[in-house]
C-alpha cells in the first residue's frame, strides 16, 4: 500500500514527526522557496507549515492531491481558508496550545505592571538607582476583574487565586456556576470597571467587542487601576487608554497586542510608547517551546485523522469524517447561522433547539448541529471552538441543546434553524436554506419576519417602526460613511405606517458599532447590529 505523502514546508519538532512513524512518507521543503514549494506539493497529501509559508488558491492549483493543511499555531494568517474549501482541502490548526502560555503571560504582566518591573529593569541597565521612583503596590487584597471568562481568562483565574485577590469575571456567556468553583463571582461590564484594581481583557476580537473598554469605561475606573491586554488588540481603545494614562484617571497598562503590530506603525498606539507607565511586550502570548511543541504534535496527530478519513476534532473549515453528500453543503450555512444568532443574542441562551427541515432531515445531520455550535461560540471565546469542543462549552455553560429533525419543510427545500430561548424568556431565531446550484447562502427568517435576502460577509440588521423617509435617513448615514448598500430587503410585522420593520442591509464592507449606534440613535431604531460572518 503506498504511504500518505507529508510535506513539512517549516522546521517542526522531532516530537511533530515522530507522530507519523512510519505510516507516511515524510518530506521537506523551504516553503518561503516558492517554485520549489509549488513542485513539491504537487505529490502531496498533507501540508504542514508554521507562519512563514503562504497557503493559497496558486498552491491548492498545484497540488490536486492534496487533502488537508496543518498549520502548526493558533492563527491562519498565512492560510486562504475559502480557498482550501473551494479546493476540497480540510485546514487544521492548534487551537489550544497556547492557552497555558497565553494564560501565564497575562498574570506575568499583572505583576510586571504592579512592581514597574520594565521601567527597573531599564533603570539599572542605564546605571541608574532609582528605588523610590519605582516603588509598586502589593497583588494581595487586590479586587482582579477578568473580562471574558473562557478557559484563558479561567486560567488566570486559577493562577491568581493563591495570590488572595477578589475575583471578579464579566462574559455573557459565563456560567455562573463554572465561575462560583473558581471564586469569581459574575457582574456586568461596569460593575467590573468601578470596583477593580486590576482588570486583564481575554475575549475574542469582534465587530461587538472592538473597543470595548474605552473613555465611558475608564471614567468608571478607579485611579489605581492596572489593565493588562494579552488577547486582541483593539479590545482595548488606544486613544481613550492613552488619555486615562496621560490624564492619571488610571495607574497603569501591560499590553502585548495592539491595533497594529508593531504598536510604531500606529499613529495612536505609537503615542503609548512615550508612557512611562504602560508596560509593552511584542505579543508573546503563543512565544513558548511548550506551546510551540503541542501546536506541532496536535496537527500531527490530526493530520493522522484527516487522512484515514476519520472525524478531527480541529478542522477549520470542515466537520472531517464521512458526511453524507446531501449534507455536506449544510455545513457552513449553519456555522454562519449560529454567528448570525449570537449577534442577535448577546448572551448564552437556557434552551437551543437546531432544526433541520426538509429533505436532508432523512440524513445523519449531527454535522449540522456541530457546525451550528461551533458558529455559535466563534465570537463567544478567545480559543478556536471546534467540532469536538463546541458541545462542551454548550455544556459548561447550562445550554440545553436539542437537534429536532422534521423531513417536511413548506417554503424551501431545506432549512436549517436556530432557535433559542434565553434566561428572560425572549426567543431568538433566524432561519436559512441554500439556494440554487452554487447552493448560496440564503437568510429567510429572524424573530418571525419572512425574508429571501443574501447570507453575506456583512450585515446591517435593524428593527425600528416603520414610516415614511427612514430608509432614505439610514441610507444617507451609511452613504456618507462610504459603505456601499449591495441589496437589501425590508419585513413589517404588520400593515401600515408604525408597523415594526426588519430591514436587512447586506453590505460591502464592515460597519464598525460607533457608527451603528449612530444610525440606531438618529432612527429611534429598537435594536441594531452590525455583524460580520466568516468561514
Amino acid at each position: 500500500m503506498t504511504r500518505p505523502v507529508v510535506l513539512l514546508a517549516e522546521e517542526l519538532s522531532p516530537a511533530t514527526i515522530e507522530v507519523f512513524g512510519n505510516d507516511a512518507d515524510v518530506r521537506h521543503v523551504d516553503g518561503t522557496d516558492r517554485p520549489a514549494l509549488l513542485e513539491a506539493v504537487a505529490e502531496a497529501d498533507a501540508l504542514l507549515v508554521r507562519s512563514a509559508t503562504a497557503v493559497d488558491a496558486e498552491l491548492f492549483a498545484a497540488a490536486p492531491g492534496l487533502k488537508v493543511v496543518a498549520r502548526a499555531g493558533v492563527g491562519l494568517d498565512n492560510v486562504d481558508v475559502k480557498a482550501a474549501t473551494t479546493a476540497g482541502v480540510m485546514v487544521i490548526n492548534a487551537p489550544t496550545s497556547n492557552i497555558v502560555s497565553a494564560a501565564e503571560l497575562a498574570v506575568s504582566l499583572v505583576l510586571a505592571s504592579l512592581r514597574n518591573l520594565a521601567r527597573a529593569d531599564a533603570s539599572v541597565k542605564a546605571g541608574r538607582w532609582e528605588r523610590k521612583q519605582l516603588s509598586g503596590v502589593e497583588l494581595l487584597g487586590k479586587t482582579v476583574g477578568i473580562v471574558g471568562f473562557g478557559r484563558i481568562g479561567q486560567l488566570v483565574a486559577e493562577r491568581l487565586t493563591p495570590f488572595g485577590v477578589d475575583l471578579l469575571a464579566y462574559d455573557p456567556y459565563v456560567n455562573h456556576t463554572r465561575a462560583a468553583e473558581l471564586g469569581a463571582r459574575v457582574v456586568e461590564l461596569d460593575e467590573l470597571m468601578s470596583a477593580s484594581d486590576i482588570v486583564t481583557v481575554h475575549m475574542p476580537k469582534t465587530p461587538e467587542t472592538t473597543g470595548l473598554i474605552g473613555a465611558e469605561q475608564f471614567a468608571l475606573a478607579k485611579p489605581n487601576l492596572h489593565i493588562v491586554n494579552a488577547a486582541r488588540g483593539g479590545l482595548i481603545d488606544e486613544e481613550a487608554l492613552y488619555e486615562a494614562l496621560s490624564a492619571g484617571r488610571i495607574a497603569g497598562a501591560a499590553l502585548d497586542v495592539y491595533t497594529s503590530e508593531p504598536p510604531s506603525t500606529s499613529e495612536t498606539a505609537a503615542r503609548l510608547l512615550e508612557l512611562d507607565s504602560v508596560t509593552l511586550t511584542p505579543h508573546l502570548g503563543a512565544s513558548t517551546a511548550e506551546a510551540q511543541e503541542k501546536a506541532g504534535v496536535a496537527v500531527a496527530k490530526s493530520v493522522r485523522l484527516a487522512l484515514a478519513g476519520e472525524l478531527v476534532p480541529d478542522a477549520v473549515n470542515v466537520a472531517g469524517g464521512a458526511l453524507d453528500d446531501e449534507v455536506r453543503p449544510g455545513v457552513a450555512l449553519a456555522d454562519r447561522l449560529g454567528q448570525l444568532f449570537t449577534a442577535l443574542a448577546a448572551e448564552a441562551p437556557d434552551l437551543l433547539d437546531i432544526e433541520v427541515h426538509g429533505e436532508i432531515a432523512s440524513r445523519d445531520v449531527t454535522a449540522l448541529k456541530l457546525s451550528a455550535l461551533r458558529g455559535i461560540f466563534r465570537s463567544v471565546v478567545t480559543e478556536q471552538v471546534s467540532y469536538v469542543n463546541a458541545p462542551v462549552m454548550a455544556e459548561e455553560r447550562g445550554i440545553t441543546v436539542q437537534l429536532v429533525t422534521d423531513e417536511t419543510s413548506e417554503r424551501f427545500r431545506n432549512v436549517i434553524t436556530i432557535r433559542g430561548t434565553l434566561r428572560d424568556g425572549q426567543v431568538v431565531s433566524v432561519s436559512g436554506t441554500l439556494s440554487g446550484v452554487e447552493q448560496a447562502h440564503k437568510l429567510i427568517e429572524v424573530g418571525g419576519h419572512e425574508l429571501d435576502v443574501p447570507l453575506s460577509d456583512h450585515l446591517l440588521m435593524i428593527r425600528y417602526d416603520d414610516g415614511p423617509g427612514l430608509i432614505g435617513q439610514y441610507g444617507a448615514h451609511l452613504g456618507e460613511a462610504g459603505v456601499n448598500i449591495a441589496g437589501m430587503q425590508v419585513s413589517r410585522a404588520g400593515n401600515g405606517p408604525g408597523a415594526e420593520a426588519l430591514v436587512v442591509l447586506d453590505l460591502d464592507v464592515s460597519v464598525d458599532r460607533e457608527l451603528a449606534e449612530s444610525i440606531g440613535a438618529s432612527i429611534g431604531a429598537h435594536s441594531i447590529h452590525a455583524v460580520d460572518l466568516v468561514y
